[in-house]
């Protein structure tokens, strides 16, 4: 019982803050005379926000396009199907093109490019191509070039309306474009899921 008050009380004192809603019922409104478990605010899969500052921004395009070539180049090494090797090809050429016009936006903007390194994420999904044989790489290439694409896309968008270097912004203005056509790309190789 002396739980369940506590539980009570620590109810009223939460709906005390300011701004609080009142109106909507605690989502476990049963009582129990155990202690309810800590709510962890965040969302289980938050999503970061994308980077406004230079800095950020050219880090996260340059591990980008560096996954996109190397994801690309281990495709090429193992596919069999001629039209995801054409779109892996396409991703070498154009990633590197893409690269190539942040560090022109960087350089004239006087901010250094640092040598790309991928994050755990990538890098596990790199390592996921590389290990695959001949029979699943072309499933999981895709599958995972969607998904960075994706990323990639909202990275240059939100730098492209928000960035803190024009001539960055302008840059990552030119480059979601060409994203959104790998996306479109993407679709025709690996039908709707």
């Amino acid at each position: 019982m002396k739980n369940a008050s506590l539980f009570t009380l620590a109810l009223l004192l939460a709906g005390c803050g300011e701004g609080a809603d009142t109106t909507a019922p605690p989502e476990n409104s049963a009582t129990t005379d155990t202690m309810a478990a800590p709510v962890d605010a965040a969302p289980a899969a938050a999503t970061p926000a994308a980077p406004t500052d230079a800095a950020t921004y050219v880090t996260k395009a340059g591990a980008g396009d560096m996954w996109e070539i190397e994801s690309s180049k281990a495709l090429l090494a193992k596919s069999g199907k001629a039209d995801v090797k054409t779109f892996a090809q396409m991703m070498v050429d154009q990633h590197g093109q893409s690269t190539a016009k942040i560090k022109a936006a960087a350089s004239s903007a006087n901010i250094e490019v640092p040598a790309p390194k991928l994050d755990a994420d990538q890098q596990k999904m790199l390592d996921e191509i590389r290990n695959a044989d001949a029979a699943a790489i072309d499933a999981i290439y895709l599958a995972h070039q969607r998904a960075a694409h994706d990323s990639a896309l909202a990275l240059h968008r939100a730098y492209a309306t928000n960035g803190d270097t024009e001539a960055l912004k302008k840059a990552a203005g030119e480059i979601a474009p060409v994203v959104e056509k790998h996306i479109a790309e993407l679709d025709k190789l690996a039908p709707a899921r």
